[in-house]
């Protein structure tokens, strides 16, 4: 029987909730504190702790964390940030909430990040920090545009939002830079439900990024006392609860996901039309999500579409920044400006992945999916 002659549920992504997280959740509750609790710190000092940094501090999202540092980092009007046009729109809309100017860059086609070469060409006297993106969850060439920024003297802002357990030569992501953000949506490595932590190791840093979080107050939090503009950004105990169960079981999550990403590789190795996710030397990765990348002769809609007829969701993942309505309207974008991410963004297809997926379902996207593209060549 193939894929295509039955019908299976499949989410494209889901959460691993466990008991201890249940346990922890409820132990909040029977407490007096909901906000800016004993669990909030526990999870912010064990997430500063797994990037080697000395400082973590947990906000809402990573967004949050993402505009709290552009803002602490003094980055403002008509300041320029290069960054990538392939990510979340997260990384861009943080520099336009302090009315700074994202500066694109192309993207390597293997590693998917900003790439390196082309940062000197986007720089003006203007720019004053790089905000890379590890795309979900493989590390960019962080290690030059460290180097770029250090000899410039720009800021560095690393959104390791996607790549929480990921290194690069032994180096874990979330280590470079003034500081580095990380976020825990329902489909990231670790769950918060919504949730980051940016983690530096500039102490002034972050004795400004948690008055940031909390409405500007003074650093000993004395109620109604504000010496800054600033925002509702913390991480609420029940949230952080969840965090603190979730990285108890790190290990476990992690094996899960590589035994899928194993199990996908194993049965969509060697196919001529399928690009599958690479890794580089010296990368250790924990993937965020499964992307690959699709021979441009296959329509991508039409492939989706008869995967959702027999219950495997997919996605595209990303669309390009820059093509995005308000971005390309604000700042006069137009097709062809960054072929790589372009070209890139036409062919990828994120297919289901989570740390519980089972070995059986693994085999039933793979199979759906082969099925359907010698279905749109042979009709």
């Amino acid at each position: 029987m193939t894929a295509r002659s039955v019908r299976r549920g499949i989410p494209l992504a889901r959460p691993s909730i466990g008991e201890r997280e249940r346990a922890l959740v409820a132990e909040v509750l029977a407490s007096d504190v909901l906000a800016l609790g004993p669990f909030a710190r526990t999870f912010e000092e064990a997430i500063a702790a797994l990037a080697g940094r000395r400082h973590g501090i947990a906000c809402s999202s990573g967004t949050a964390g993402l505009h709290m540092v552009v803002r602490a980092l003094g980055i403002g009007d008509g300041d320029e940030v290069i960054t990538t046009p392939f990510s979340f729109v997260a990384s861009t809309n943080c520099v336009l909430y302090e009315r700074a100017i994202p500066r694109f860059v192309d993207i390597e086609d293997d590693a998917l990040g900003l790439d390196p070469g082309l940062i000197e060409g986007a720089a003006s006297s203007r720019t004053k920090a790089i905000l890379p993106v590890h795309v979900f969850g493989r590390p960019a060439r962080i290690d030059a545009i460290a180097a770029t920024a250090e000899r410039r003297g720009w800021n560095l802002i690393e959104d390791a939002c996607e790549a929480l357990g990921s290194r690069l030569q032994g180096r874990p992501m979330g280590s470079f830079g003034q500081a580095s953000v990380f976020a825990f949506y329902p489909n990231k490595q670790i769950t918060t439900g919504e949730g980051g932590v940016v983690v530096t190791d500039d102490d002034a840093l972050a004795r400004n990024l948690r008055s940031l979080r909390n409405q500007g107050r003074d650093e000993d939090g004395t109620w109604l006392r504000h010496v800054q503009l600033g925002f509702n950004y913390r991480l609420d105990e029940l949230s952080a609860a969840i965090g603190v169960g979730q990285l108890e079981r790190i290990e476990e999550l992690q094996a899960g996901r590589r035994r899928v990403a194993a199990g996908y590789a194993d049965r969509l190795r060697g196919l001529d039309w399928l690009r599958l996710p690479f890794v580089g030397d010296g990368e250790d990765v924990d993937w965020f999500v499964y992307v690959v990348r699709l021979d441009p002769t296959i329509d991508r809609r039409r492939l989706m579409a008869r995967l959702e007829e027999v219950g495997v969701p997919s996605r595209p993942y990303f669309s390009p920044l820059h093509l995005q309505p308000f971005l390309r309207d604000a700042f006069h974008f137009s097709e062809g400006d960054f072929p790589v991410t372009e070209r890139v963004a036409a062919t990828t297809l994120a297919l289901p992945f989570s740390a519980t997926l089972s070995g059986e379902d693994v085999a039933y996207v793979a199979e759906a999916l082969v099925d359907a593209v010698d279905a749109q060549f042979h009709v």
